[in-house]
């Protein structure tokens, strides 16, 4: 699908029905989005005949192809498989930039100037005061998951508080997160401490002990690469509950419910099941080769906007790298992924099905001794960040989102359909 960009004026002249918007930079120009539907071939074996409709009538699904809004944060090139999150590639990011650093990064970007520094402070002193609100949480969210329980403890954040809301949400995630992993275990919540880097002190919040210097930079280097991926679905949700101007709690709260969705954050988990279920290097091919000719998904690969190999994917592999006592795990897990790959190409050649980011994320968040029932949380832990920035930037807009929708209902008798 084709967007293009046309003044008001010209809409009378087109046949393209346009959504309509208004610039926020202050000049009030007024422009449509308008759409062109590519025609329909009716080969395409996978587009369904519903989306064939709706294509031939102008609806996106999914939304697919639409632009929603102008962001200075992050843009995925899915065609290049690159990243770039303020301004810079994620590789040049992960290696030259901390945690805290890129979310300095992304809230200077946002309006509100920040640096590296002042980030790890804040941070560090709202990570104390988060854990007084630990007690609550846990008596809360008995008998809840992780991420069931962690939409409570952020609802136990007030709008209104002497620490900025940013800050506060970004510092809350690692304490939530690791004092119900615990607790999941039976284990007493571990306090923060504030003068520990972010990667460092949620290992040793999960863990109780003092982490490895491997373990605190590759920890570090997954929260940079997951800090944020343009208008995906969570960060979306973000900015449409930010417009209505309910405040940052409630749109991170939000966010995190979207991210709660399988088909969106719940991915890493499944790849060490199938790791698991795989079992030897002798019956990768055979397993790998059933499960794709009986139209099963291999977790770990494809990529809805990717249509290349994921470049987060390629950050945390060579972060696995540095972990010690994980090399025989890693090397399995490296055969298989050649082995899917090759598979993949011979059974679906029109398909492009490359590692994407999941894949890496749970051989790295496995070898950091992770449960595997935090991973999505854990995600979150990091993607805070980005969530935080564009509330920010969507509150700096001003504009409700409010998108129409085609009527495809019945109609009264004395209507009749367009």
């Amino acid at each position: 699908m084709l967007i293009s960009l046309i003044k008001i004026d010209d809409i009378r002249k087109s046949n393209h029905v346009a959504l309509q918007k208004e610039e926020a930079a202050g000049h009030q120009a007024r422009w449509a989005l308008a759409l062109e539907v590519p025609s329909i071939d009716k080969k395409e074996k996978h587009m369904s005949k519903n989306e064939e409709t709706k294509a031939s009538k102008g609806v996106a699904g999914g939304l697919e192809g639409i632009v929603a809004a102008e962001t200075a944060l992050s843009r995925v090139d899915g065609a290049a498989g690159r990243l770039i999150i303020a301004g810079r590639d994620l590789p040049d990011l992960a290696e030259t930039l901390s945690f805290e650093g890129v979310t300095a990064a992304l809230w200077s970007t946002a309006g509100t100037p920040c640096s590296a520094e002042e980030a790890r402070n804040a941070l560090g002193r709202a990570r104390v005061e988060a854990f007084d609100l630990v007690p609550a949480l846990l008596e809360a969210g008995k008998g809840l998951t992780i991420t069931e329980a962690l939409r409570i403890g952020l609802s136990l954040l007030q709008d209104s508080h002497a620490t900025e809301a940013h800050v506060r949400l970004v510092a809350s995630m690692p304490v939530f997160v690791a004092a119900l992993a615990r607790a999941a275990e039976g284990k007493a919540p571990v306090a923060p401490d504030a003068t520990s880097p972010h990667a460092e002190d949620y290992l040793h919040m999960l863990h109780g002990e003092d982490p490895a210097a491997d373990a605190v930079d590759a920890m570090d280097k997954y929260l940079v690469t997951v800090s944020d991926h343009g208008m995906n679905a969570s960060t979306f949700t973000a900015r449409v509950v930010a417009s209505t101007a309910a405040e940052q709690v409630s749109s991170v709260l939000a966010a995190l419910c979207a991210l709660k969705g399988p088909l969106h954050g719940g991915a890493p988990g499944p790849v060490l099941d199938m790791l698991d279920d795989i079992g030897s290097p002798d019956n990768i091919e055979p397993w790998l080769r059933e499960a794709v000719m009986a139209g099963d998904r291999l977790m770990g690969f494809g990529h809805r906007v990717y249509r290349v190999r994921d470049p987060r994917a390629d950050v945390l592999g060579s972060a696995i790298k540095s972990l010690k006592g994980v090399e025989e795990r890693t090397a399995f897990a490296r055969e298989v992924e050649a082995t899917a790959k090759a598979v993949l190409k011979g059974l679906k050649p029109h398909r492009p099905l490359d590692t994407n980011v999941e894949f890496y994320t749970a051989l790295l968040l496995e070898a950091l001794a992770i449960p595997r029932d935090a991973f999505t949380p854990t995600f979150a832990v990091g993607r805070v960040a980005g969530w935080t920035a564009h509330i920010m930037e969507q509150e700096a807009i001003g504009r409700l989102i409010r998108p129409s929708a085609r009527y495809v209902g019945k109609l009264p008798d004395d209507l009749e359909v367009a």
